[in-house]
């Protein structure tokens, strides 16, 4: 049995999944025993897009001391976004007075991000996460997606291999919120890229044919899926205000449109493929359903809002909890077994 974790974008919404992650590793450390036990150690192939992916990377990301182990916890990676979420989506000086009338490239200074994920990541290289891994970008020159894949770039060696911190760049860099991430391989060659969420804000999808690709050819009851969300938003538009608004500032709206329909489309797939095998509990999908406590932008990073975004996945994870025990359970039956209950 191979085991998935497929993790949605969504920008500072990232903290909901980051705690599930959480109560996930403390529960899989009660149930088994073993302080040490993490992440990493309970799924085959790991799937993140933009937010989800800086998740998978930080979840992967090897110790100093021992590069088999994780570097960080779960708790220490949803740091990432209690300590400095606030410090990525903040805009200084004059560029806040501009942005609000739409002159400015893009709303966010990249270098923030960038020095955050060099303090987390130093020179981590793709090739050295502990475990596979697909991370997403779109090449905008190539008109392509552009899967960073951990275990191509181990096998063909600097050609396929980046510095993770730049994988991390450019997974996130959201179209109007960042700046296209101009990275280059270990072998010098250029890639210009923006957000993955263009073509997969949930890349579980993308997740699943790539491990169809195991020469092992594995057929579909051999595969689990543990994909999780960012919330899914109920948020609606006004056909006459989107008509009588300026271009410009039409940008975010349809943005969140092609992000939120790119998540459904994937989830959509994902179920009618493991129903119509009668093999529905091995895809499981945990996100909350309702956003409305909270300010839903990705951007939304205001000290206020992170405190509501936390007590709303709080609340998921309360509700869910017999789901969540289920899930753990059946991580572990698998680790062991292969085998699993139905949800």
């Amino acid at each position: 049995m191979k085991t998935i974790l497929s993790i949605d974008g969504g920008g500072i919404k990232g903290i909901i999944p980051g705690m599930v992650l959480v109560e996930l590793e403390e529960r899989l450390k009660q149930r088994t025993g073993n302080p040490k036990a993490f992440i990493a150690d309970y799924f085959d192939l790991f799937a993140g897009t933009s937010t989800g992916g800086i998740l998978t990377c930080l979840l992967l990301c090897p110790s100093k001391d021992k590069p088999n182990y994780p570097r960080y916890s779960a708790r220490e990676a949803l740091d990432l976004y209690i300590k400095h979420g606030s410090e990525i989506f903040e805009i200084k000086g004059l560029k806040s007075f501009f942005a609000r009338f739409g002159w400015v490239k893009e709303r966010y200074d990249g270098e923030v991000l960038e020095n955050i994920l060099l303090n987390y990541f130093e020179d981590v290289k793709l090739s050295e996460l502990i475990k596979p891994c697909i991370i997403t970008a779109y090449n905008i020159e190539l008109r392509k997606a552009h899967l960073f894949r951990q275990k191509v770039a181990k096998e063909r060696g600097i050609n396929r291999d980046f510095y993770v911190r730049d994988v991390c760049r450019a997974t996130s860099a959201a179209p109007t919120f960042f700046s296209v991430a101009e990275i280059y391989s270990l072998a010098g060659v250029r890639y210009p890229l923006l957000d993955g969420g263009i073509f997969a804000t949930n890349p579980s999808l993308s997740a699943f044919v790539e491990i169809k690709k195991d020469p092992k050819e594995l057929i579909l009851k051999d595969i689990y899926i543990m994909s999780l969300g960012t919330g899914s938003s109920k948020k609606s538009y006004d056909s006459d205000e989107l008509r009588n608004t300026k271009a410009l500032f039409v940008v975010p709206a349809l943005l969140d449109m092609i992000m939120s329909g790119a998540t459904e489309t994937s989830h959509f797939y994902m179920k009618q493929i493991f129903n119509f095998l009668g093999l529905s509990e091995h895809y499981v999908r945990l996100e909350p359903l309702d956003l409305q406590s909270i300010e839903e932008e990705m951007d939304a990073a205001s000290p206020k809002n992170i405190k509501k975004i936390i007590a709303l996945a709080d609340r998921m994870i309360s509700q869910r909890t017999k789901l969540i025990d289920v899930l753990v359970d059946n991580l572990i039956k698998l680790k062991e077994s292969g085998s699993i209950q139905v949800v």
